[in-house]
């Protein structure tokens, strides 16, 4: 494993759920949303509050935990970790009572206005969050600050694939949370398909595809929604305009983080031919700026997280038809390997049509940039991400002729590295985003609400039966809205439209609106 940067300290056991016990913590979990309990923003706020200390407190081990997992660097813990979802509480505590508050709908008629139309921001209920193993504090304690903060009641199923953090996550949440309303349940496929059976109001999940499409099948039947988090086959092009310096190294930054094992990472390097050169003589520059002195003793540089994990990338270096030209160098026993280019000649190479999840950067060559936007679209026509190299100009026709969850551009995914900004997948990269104030959204139910007063039922009468004419005409001039375009399709301009409401109606309608509105605003100031 790569080097510590601290004396080892004792980490909690990681111990399987007993099976039978997962209808009970479901029970629980559900029972205690039905007392309301989580509703207050007071109560929401706390345990806010206390999960931030809860993170602060067992810092040490979660350094500790992410380094036996994953052999992750401290700074990359703290980055993408720990400090990520430590800030993430505190931001979602200073926002909440904005976010919480009644608004007022939208583009409501004028008519309607008197019935105090308005959107409530209810908790969506009991919540199913599945962590993955590649960011396993930031993937599982991030959802659940978003369902802390949206009054939902969780259960936190975090990847066996990274025991040591999981069983960190256990004794924080257990012992800093509210523990009839947020538990921790722990497996592998046994327990996670019993959790499945339970019925929830939302599943948050992260991870493969595959895994994607039978838990989104299994919600189906009870039609639970789902918040999909996947991986996609993230294309990077490099046209002639860009800078092979920032691109090499901003590449080989994204490739490199916590070993390639991100799933909005490049999955492949689209490159116009004349740029293979001068691209590839870079990332060697960049390769030993990075890791002076090589990167199989560099204590910033983290390993594959298992043995089958492990397995499954050598098969698939094993498979390409590309040559390798740097990199390449493997060791099962440390889980080490060490970034691979790979320079590919097809888009069906094993490298390229399939998501490495890994230190693999297969280059493809490509005549133009036209050419690169057409392979992008038919080797995965919604990646999750997407990061064109190259002049503002091609960059918005990257931008404008292909789809991704987010975009980076002349960078590697840094849209997907700022805390506050909404990411998700789009397709069958996934459904659904999270993170800042999308992480409360996600759980939140947007309901709409009207209040209608008693003595609006004079005005009311017109919906009641029997249908007159009378009253036929009169609900069209009510509530028929005039068109601002002709026949053709073509808009007539608001002077046309302003001209086609002239007449004695449409004059008191307006002298009626303005007045009405003075009076709301003065009782406002009142």
């Amino acid at each position: 494993m790569a080097q510590t940067q601290k004396s080892s300290v004792p980490l909690p056991a990681f111990e399987h759920t007993p099976i039978e016990n997962i209808p009970a913590i479901c029970q629980t979990v559900r029972a205690s949303f039905l007392t309301h309990k989580t509703r207050p923003l007071e109560f929401r706020l706390k345990q806010l509050r206390k999960l931030y200390w809860g993170l602060k407190d067992n810092t040490d081990l979660i350094y500790e935990a992410c380094s036996k997992d994953l052999g992750k660097p401290f700074f990359e813990t703290y980055a993408g970790e720990l400090g990520w979802c430590m800030n993430d509480c505190i931001f979602m505590q200073n926002n909440l009572a904005k976010w919480a508050a009644d608004e007022a709908a939208p583009d409501i008629p004028l008519t309607n206005k008197f019935l105090g139309p308005k959107i409530r921001k209810d908790p969506i209920g009991a919540v199913l969050i599945i962590g993955a193993f590649n960011f396993p504090i930031q993937l599982s304690i991030g959802p659940l600050i978003g369902a802390i903060a949206a009054g939902c009641t969780a259960v936190l199923k975090p990847s066996e694939s990274s025991p040591h953090t999981a069983a960190v996550m256990q004794k924080i949440v257990s012992e800093y949370l509210d523990p009839s309303c947020y538990i921790v349940a722990q497996g592998a496929v046994p327990e996670t398909t019993a959790l499945l059976e339970e019925k929830w109001d939302k599943i948050f999940y992260t991870g493969s595809a595959n895994v994607g499409t039978i838990i989104a099948k299994k919600a189906a039947e009870t039609l639970t929604p789902v918040a999909l988090e996947l991986g996609g086959r993230n294309p990077a092009i490099v046209t002639k305009h860009a800078d092979p310096r920032l691109a090499a190294r901003r590449l080989l930054w994204a490739k490199t983080y916590n070993a390639g094992q991100v799933c909005v990472s490049q999955n492949y390097v689209l490159i116009e031919e004349d740029m293979v050169e001068p691209l590839l003589r870079e990332i060697k520059t960049a390769y030993a700026e990075f890791y002076p002195e090589g990167i199989r003793k560099s204590k910033d540089y983290g390993r594959i997280v298992n043995q089958r994990q492990f397995q499954r990338l050598k098969k698939m270096l094993d498979e390409t038809k590309g040559k390798i030209v740097l990199g390449g160098t493997m060791d099962e026993d440390d889980l080490f390997i060490e970034p691979t280019f790979v320079l590919v000649d097809s888009p069906e190479d094993s490298l390229v049509k399939d998501e490495s999840f890994g230190p693999f950067i297969p280059i493809l060559p490509v005549k133009n940039l036209d050419e690169a936007i057409k392979i992008a679209n038919e080797v995965h026509a919604t990646p999750l991400g997407l990061y064109p190299f190259g002049s503002k100009a091609e960059m918005e026709k990257v931008l404008s002729q292909t789809r991704s969850g987010g975009a980076s551009l002349n960078d590697g995914f840094f849209h997907a590295s700022i805390p506050t900004l909404a990411f998700g997948g789009v397709g069958d990269s996934g459904q659904g985003a999270y993170r800042g104030k999308a992480s409360y959204d996600v759980f939140t139910h947007r309901r709409s609400v009207t209040n209608t007063p008693a003595w609006l039922e004079s005005m009311l009468s017109v919906r009641y039966p029997p249908f007159t004419d009378k009253k036929h005409k009169q609900y069209q001039n009510m509530s028929a809205m005039k068109p601002n375009f002709d026949r053709e399709g073509n808009a007539i301009g608001w002077g046309g439209w302003f001209l086609s409401l002239l007449g004695f109606k449409s004059v008191a309608a307006v002298v009626v609106a303005v007045a009405i509105r003075l009076y709301l605003q003065r009782r406002a100031k009142l």
